[in-house]
């Protein structure tokens, strides 16, 4: 479990395809401090030390990974990171699993006083969990919804959703540097997950 509270940018310093991708990324963390097997969230991405050294860590991503998340697996990439959280740490954010619910794409950013707004687009499949002042996960960052636009039925059921960065996250996360047109990985609220299977189960 995660709160989408970034502590760390790391950056992709190798890829390697032997079977699963080996991807190391170089990391302000005390690597002496992470076990083989612990759990860190790159860009929202829940995956597991297999190898490590100072001021690194290496972990496999799958086929089925890559293919479900943005275009984030290449040399020279900025990556938000957030250990696992542990029992008794401070919920500055929400609960997030690091599991990927799918991929948006940034509409536009526009700076509004000393913060930035953004708009988000994603999948129909993704609309009904999109709510105002509800929690969304944006590569890795705990972020609250501003605002939710469903699109008419010509444009595919895309829905549109705003947020605000503020200059803080903007500092301490990659969204600082988020532009039009970039994917990015969503994780909707774990609550409104759970919500909707109940729903689905009260309507049979």
């Amino acid at each position: 479990m995660f709160t989408g509270i970034v502590t760390d940018i790391g950056s992709v310093t190798a890829v390697e395809t032997r079977g699963d991708t080996r991807v190391v990324i170089a990391t302000a963390y005390d690597t002496g401090t992470i076990d083989l097997g612990a759990s860190i969230a790159c860009s929202g991405v829940c995956l597991t030390v297999v190898e490590k050294g100072p001021g690194w860590f290496a972990v496999d991503v799958s086929a089925e990974t890559i293919g479900r998340t943005a275009d984030q697996w290449h040399q020279g990439r900025p990556l938000n990171l957030e250990r696992a959280m542990k029992l008794g740490d401070e919920l500055g954010g929400h609960i997030v699993t690091g599991h990927v619910d799918g991929v948006g794409t940034v509409v536009s950013v526009a700076e509004e006083g000393g913060s930035h707004r953004v708009f988000v687009s994603v999948p129909a499949d993704l609309a009904p969990f999109m709510a105002t002042k509800g929690s969304v996960t944006v590569d890795g960052v705990s972020l609250t919804v501003n605002s939710v636009e469903d699109g008419a039925p010509e444009d595919r059921g895309t829905t549109v959703f705003g947020l605000n960065i503020i200059p803080h996250t903007a500092a301490v996360t990659t969204l600082g540097g988020i532009t039009a047109g970039q994917r990015v990985n969503i994780e909707i609220d774990v609550l409104a997950r759970y919500l909707q299977r109940m729903e689905h189960y009260r309507g049979r």
